[in-house]
Protein backbone atom coordinates (compact mmCIF):
# COMPACT_ATOMS: atom_id res chain seq x y z
CA UNK A 1 0.00 0.00 0.00
CA UNK A 2 1.28 3.52 -1.07
CA UNK A 3 1.96 6.17 1.82
CA UNK A 4 0.85 9.55 2.15
CA UNK A 5 2.79 12.38 0.30
CA UNK A 6 0.86 15.27 1.53
CA UNK A 7 2.89 18.12 2.94
CA UNK A 8 2.71 17.13 6.65
CA UNK A 9 4.26 13.67 6.35
CA UNK A 10 6.23 12.66 8.65
CA UNK A 11 5.99 15.03 11.27
CA UNK A 12 4.12 13.94 13.77
CA UNK A 13 6.76 14.04 16.22
CA UNK A 14 6.34 18.19 16.47
CA UNK A 15 5.10 17.59 19.39
CA UNK A 16 4.41 19.71 22.43
CA UNK A 17 4.85 19.21 25.94
CA UNK A 18 1.83 17.79 27.80
CA UNK A 19 1.57 20.36 30.25
CA UNK A 20 1.32 23.41 27.52
CA UNK A 21 -0.57 21.14 24.92
CA UNK A 22 -4.22 22.82 23.92
CA UNK A 23 -3.05 26.11 25.51
CA UNK A 24 -2.11 29.08 22.64
CA UNK A 25 0.41 31.50 24.00
CA UNK A 26 -1.47 35.17 23.05
CA UNK A 27 2.46 36.20 23.67
CA UNK A 28 3.89 34.01 20.99
CA UNK A 29 1.34 34.62 18.91
CA UNK A 30 1.42 38.46 18.47
CA UNK A 31 5.38 38.98 18.87
CA UNK A 32 6.56 41.35 16.47
CA UNK A 33 10.35 41.80 15.15
CA UNK A 34 11.98 43.78 13.26
CA UNK A 35 14.53 43.20 10.09
CA UNK A 36 18.03 42.42 10.20
CA UNK A 37 16.65 40.12 14.01
CA UNK A 38 18.25 37.00 13.95
CA UNK A 39 15.50 33.80 15.05
CA UNK A 40 15.25 30.21 14.61
CA UNK A 41 12.65 28.29 13.38
CA UNK A 42 10.96 26.17 15.52
CA UNK A 43 7.31 24.34 14.25
CA UNK A 44 4.79 24.72 16.74
CA UNK A 45 1.79 22.09 15.83
CA UNK A 46 -1.00 23.58 17.46
CA UNK A 47 -1.45 26.04 14.51
CA UNK A 48 -1.50 25.13 11.03
CA UNK A 49 0.07 27.11 8.97
CA UNK A 50 3.68 25.85 9.29
CA UNK A 51 6.57 25.74 7.30
CA UNK A 52 8.08 23.24 5.86
CA UNK A 53 9.69 20.68 8.05
CA UNK A 54 13.09 21.19 6.12
CA UNK A 55 13.57 24.32 8.17
CA UNK A 56 12.39 23.48 11.62
CA UNK A 57 15.52 24.51 13.36
CA UNK A 58 17.14 26.66 11.67
CA UNK A 59 18.14 30.06 12.43
CA UNK A 60 17.67 32.93 9.70
CA UNK A 61 17.38 36.70 9.47
CA UNK A 62 14.47 38.61 8.58
CA UNK A 63 14.59 40.66 5.47
CA UNK A 64 10.79 41.71 5.01
CA UNK A 65 7.16 41.36 5.91
CA UNK A 66 3.81 40.17 4.63
CA UNK A 67 0.77 40.88 6.24
CA UNK A 68 1.65 39.75 10.03
CA UNK A 69 4.06 36.67 8.47
CA UNK A 70 7.64 37.56 8.45
CA UNK A 71 10.37 36.55 5.29
CA UNK A 72 13.11 34.91 6.69
CA UNK A 73 16.63 34.69 5.16
CA UNK A 74 17.60 30.71 5.80
CA UNK A 75 20.72 28.73 4.44
CA UNK A 76 19.73 25.26 2.54
CA UNK A 77 22.65 23.13 1.50
CA UNK A 78 24.80 25.53 -0.76
CA UNK A 79 21.91 27.78 -1.79
CA UNK A 80 20.12 30.87 -0.08
CA UNK A 81 16.23 30.50 0.18
CA UNK A 82 13.83 33.05 1.77
CA UNK A 83 11.00 31.64 3.82
CA UNK A 84 7.32 33.21 4.60
CA UNK A 85 6.91 31.52 8.70
CA UNK A 86 4.21 32.98 10.77
CA UNK A 87 5.21 34.55 14.25
CA UNK A 88 4.61 31.45 16.29
CA UNK A 89 6.87 29.94 14.61
CA UNK A 90 9.70 32.16 15.31
CA UNK A 91 11.77 32.21 18.74
CA UNK A 92 14.29 35.31 19.00
CA UNK A 93 17.84 34.36 19.49
CA UNK A 94 20.13 35.76 22.32
CA UNK A 95 22.56 38.38 21.21
CA UNK A 96 26.46 37.58 22.21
Amino acid sequence: MKGSNGPRRRTRNFHVEPKSRGKISISRYLQQFEEAETVSIVIDSRYQSVPHKRFQGKTGVIVGKQGRAYYISVRDGNSQKTVLVNPEHLKPQQQK
